[in-house]
C-alpha cells in the first residue's frame, strides 16, 4: 500500500474496514479458537512510544511482531532493525498503519501515535476486527473516549490502555490494602508530576522532511503548514493534537487515586495554572493544579510541574488512620497516624504483566478481562479532559455524575469533542 494518503481513501479504508468486521462479527475475537501457546500477531503504529511496546511485546511467549508502522521512513526503518536485535525476527517497517488493518493474519493494533490518533485509530483497528492496546491518555477530547467503548462493544473487541500500573502485583497488593482499610476511611488522594523540561521555543515555517508523510500524521487533524518545533515530540504541549502534561502523564497517578478511592467521575472539577517559565509557542500549562470532588465526600487533587523538578511522592492517599504512599516505580509505603512508617513493599510498574493481560484476554477469547479496559480507562482519561477544559474555560465545572457531561455550561461543552479535517471524522 502506498504511504500516501487523501480523504477519498481514508473513507474507502474505514468502509473496508466496517464490512470486514460485519464478516468477522460472529466470531468475537480472532485469536478465539487459538491455544494459549499459539501466536498472536502484532503490528504497531507510532515508533516513539511504540519502540519500548514492541520491545516488550516481542519477549512474550508467542507473540510475534509483524509491522513497526510510522509516518517518518527513518524511525520506521530504524526500528525494525532494533525489534530484530530483540526478538531475532525483522517485522515489516511501513509508513501507513492501514496495512496492518488490511492483513487478516494480524490479531491486535497497537496505537502509540500521537494523542490525536489514539481514538481514530483505535475504532478503525475494531472495526476491521482487530484487538487494541492503546496508549495513554486513550483519547484526544470526551466525545472520543466515548467512542471508543461504542467501538469495542459493537465489534467485541479487547481495548486496554497503557496505565500499566494496573497490572503491577505490588500496587494491586497496596491498592487491596487500602480498601481493607489498612489507612482507615479514605477520602482524599494527591497525585504528583515534576520534570524540568526547557522551553520550545518559536516555531519557524519549514519544507516537510522528506522522510515525513505529514499529511498522515495529521489524519484527524485541521491542517496546519509544517513547522520546525512541532514534531516528534512537541505536539504534546498543542491542544490541536495534545492534552499537556495532564494527559502526558497526569493520566498515570490520577488512574491510581481513582482505583483506590473507589471514585467513577467527579461532580465538580477546578483548575489553576498556567504557562510561568518560558515565552514561546507552547499552550498548555506547565504548572497546573486541579481538584476533583465526587459524591461521597471524596476528593482527588493533581499537581503537575513541566519545567521545575522535585523528589516527591507520586500518589498519596490519606486516611484516619494514616497514609498510603504508591511510588513511581511502583511499590507502596504505609505510614500510622503518626507519620512513622509501618511496613514498605518494593515493586515495578507491571509492563510486561500489562502486555500479558492484553494478549492473555485475546487468546481466552475475554475481552473484558483486561486490567486497564477502555471503560475503565476512559474514565480515568476524562478526569485529565475536564481537567483542561476548566483550565481552558478558566471556570469551575459542574458534571453530571453519570456522564461527566458538564452541566450549564454550553462553552465548557465545546471541549467535548474537536473540530475534524473534513473527511477524517472517525465514526463507529
Amino acid at each position: 500500500m502506498s504511504d500516501s494518503v487523501n480523504r477519498r481513501t481514508f473513507l474507502g479504508q474505514t468502509a473496508a474496514a466496517a464490512t470486514a468486521a460485519g464478516i468477522t462479527a460472529p466470531a468475537i475475537l480472532s485469536a478465539a479458537n487459538k491455544a494459549p501457546s499459539e501466536k498472536v500477531t502484532i503490528g504497531i503504529m507510532g515508533m516513539q512510544r511504540g519502540l519500548a511496546l514492541a520491545k516488550t511485546f516481542g519477549a512474550l511467549d508467542g507473540v510475534e511482531i509483524k509491522y513497526v508502522c510510522d509516518t517518518d521512513d527513518t524511525r520506521a526503518g530504524k526500528a525494525a532493525q532494533t525489534v530484530e536485535k530483540a526478538t531475532k525476527k525483522k517485522p515489516q517497517a511501513i509508513g501507513d498503519f492501514r496495512k496492518i488493518l488490511d492483513d487478516k493474519d494480524v490479531d491486535a493494533l497497537i496505537v502509540a501515535a500521537p494523542n490525536h490518533w489514539h481514538a481514530p485509530g483505535t475504532i478503525l483497528g475494531c472495526s476491521a476486527g482487530k484487538h487494541v492496546y492503546v496508549e495513554k491518555p486513550c483519547c484526544h477530547n470526551p466525545k472520543e473516549g466515548e467512542m471508543m467503548v461504542e467501538a469495542a462493544r459493537k465489534n467485541k473487541r479487547a481495548v486496554q490502555m497503557g496505565s500499566q500500573r494496573r497490572s503491577s502485583e505490588s500496587i494491586q497488593e497496596g491498592i487491596q490494602q487500602l480498601k481493607e482499610g489498612i489507612i482507615g476511611d479514605v477520602h482524599l488522594a494527591r497525585a504528583y508530576y515534576w520534570s524540568a523540561r526547557g522551553s520550545i521555543g518559536k516555531g519557524k515555517p519549514a519544507a516537510v522532511p522528506p522522510e515525513l508523510n505529514y499529511d498522515l500524521w495529521q489524519g484527524p487533524a485541521p491542517r496546519q503548514k509544517y513547522v520546525d518545533n512541532l514534531i516528534h515530540y512537541n505536539w504534546h504541549w498543542f491542544w490541536k493534537y495534545g492534552n499537556g502534561e495532564l494527559g502526558n502523564n497526569g493520566v498515570h497517578s490520577l488512574d491510581l487515586c481513582r482505583w483506590g478511592l473507589g471514585a467513577e467521575i467527579p461532580n465538580r472539577v477546578v483548575s489553576s495554572g498556567g504557562r510561568y517559565f518560558y515565552s514561546d509557542d507552547q499552550q498548555t500549562p506547565d504548572t497546573h493544579v486541579v481538584a476533583f470532588e465526587f459524591d461521597g465526600g471524596k476528593q482527588i487533587t493533581w499537581q503537575g510541574t513541566s519545567c521545575n523538578r522535585h523528589k516527591n511522592d507520586f500518589v498519596i492517599f490519606f486516611g484516619s488512620k494514616g497514609n498510603l504512599i504508591l511510588g513511581t516505580s511502583g511499590g507502596y509505603t504505609v505510614l500510622d497516624a503518626k507519620d512513622k512508617e509501618v511496613k514498605k513493599v518494593d515493586g515495578n510498574q507491571g509492563m510486561s504483566e500489562h502486555a500479558q493481560n492484553f494478549v492473555d484476554a485475546i487468546r481466552n477469547n475475554e475481552p473484558l478481562n483486561l486490567n486497564a479496559e477502555i471503560e475503565i480507562g476512559n474514565k480515568s482519561t476524562l478526569l485529565c479532559h475536564l481537567g483542561n477544559i476548566a483550565h481552558r474555560t478558566g471556570r469551575t465545572l459542574q458534571c453530571d455524575t453519570s456522564n461527566g457531561h458538564i452541566i450549564d455550561d454550553k462553552d465548557a461543552m465545546t471541549f467535548w469533542g474537536r473540530e475534524y479535517e473534513p473527511g477524517w471524522e472517525p465514526k463507529v
